[in-house]
């Protein structure tokens, strides 16, 4: 399915705003197929700061696609199958709490699942398999992102920070807004999931970041609109192309150690002489034949 292309071990998953990662050199965008159809646009590979690099637009090239519509599973297949081994997910959202300001960047420790119609597991089709989720982000990621907006003096929340995650495409409601406040949820999204939970059944480490824009709207007079997210929007992108140059080094130099790596060591529950003869091997080969084909 994938042709001629040296492996690539970090990706950089772009959301609103982020169409492009700024110093990236050498760039040749590739067309990829996968079992679950095409992903959101071709991926750009090339290298920063000599350190290769993926970049793919979730929402496509031009923002053309809704959260709902974005095909996740082709995204997170595609990647990993040319070497993709820790995925930095960038995320434009809304503030739930006074102290997290538009413009300030937010490292999730938590996910709140409040999607209704996406699917969100690569698994089915004769092979049953229930991942660990309950650090839905990878934390030795988190830290290293952490060490870069710190080093940079980024305004950033990392600790006890919660992404709850609606379906969209609207905004909240003011009671929608409210609930999720008073639940203690740090900011509103609409996209890291089903992302985060299918990067953990393919074993890539995934963190994201978030870049507010707005303070949802829970704040009368100042509720959230297109024009304003695109105003702060822009803001966000010029420091978010600063901490990519300065996090794809650390991201190179790190050593997997986590156990992103091996999520789906004991997650198959179905037998282990019918996954092989399952209809969805064939797909799921590329993550489940180092388990399974000796």
């Amino acid at each position: 399915m994938v042709k001629k292309i040296d492996p690539v071990k970090i990706a950089v998953i772009g959301g609103s705003g982020i169409s492009e990662i700024s110093g990236i050199e050498n760039v040749k965008d590739f067309e990829i197929d996968t079992p679950f159809g095409k992903p959101s646009a071709p991926i750009t590979i090339g290298t920063v700061d000599d350190v290769r690099v993926a970049f793919l637009p979730r929402h496509g090239k031009g923002h053309t696609i809704l959260p709902s519509e974005i095909n996740v599973r082709a995204n997170i297949y595609a990647l990993k199958s040319i070497g993709v081994e820790q995925i930095i997910a960038l995320t434009a959202v809304g503030s739930l709490q006074d102290k997290i300001k538009p413009k300030d960047f937010v490292i999730p420790e938590q996910i709140f699942d409040r999607t209704k119609n996406r699917v969100n597991t690569f698994f089915g089709n004769g092979i049953v398999a229930h991942i660990s989720f309950a650090d839905p982000f990878c934390n030795d990621l988190r830290d290293i992102v952490h060490k870069a907006v710190t080093e940079l003096g980024i305004e950033h929340h990392f600790s006890n920070t919660t992404y709850v995650c609606i379906e969209g495409p609207q905004f909240s409601t003011r009671a929608e807004s409210k609930v999720n406040r008073a639940n203690g949820f740090s900011v509103v999204g609409m996209t890291a999931i089903p992302e985060a939970k299918l990067a953990r059944e393919a074993e890539i480490c995934y963190a994201n970041i978030s870049l507010v824009t707005d303070y949802d709207v829970l704040k009368i007079g100042e509720e959230v609109d297109v024009e304003k997210v695109l105003e702060v929007m822009d803001a966000n992108a010029n420091t978010c192309k600063k901490l990519i140059k300065n996090l794809i080094p650390k991201m190179a130099q790190r050593e997997l150690k986590c156990g992103c790596q091996h999520a789906l060591k004991d997650a198959v529950q179905s037998a282990p002489e019918t996954v092989t003869k399952a209809p969805a091997y064939e797909a799921l080969s590329l993550f489940l034949d180092k388990y399974f084909k000796k």
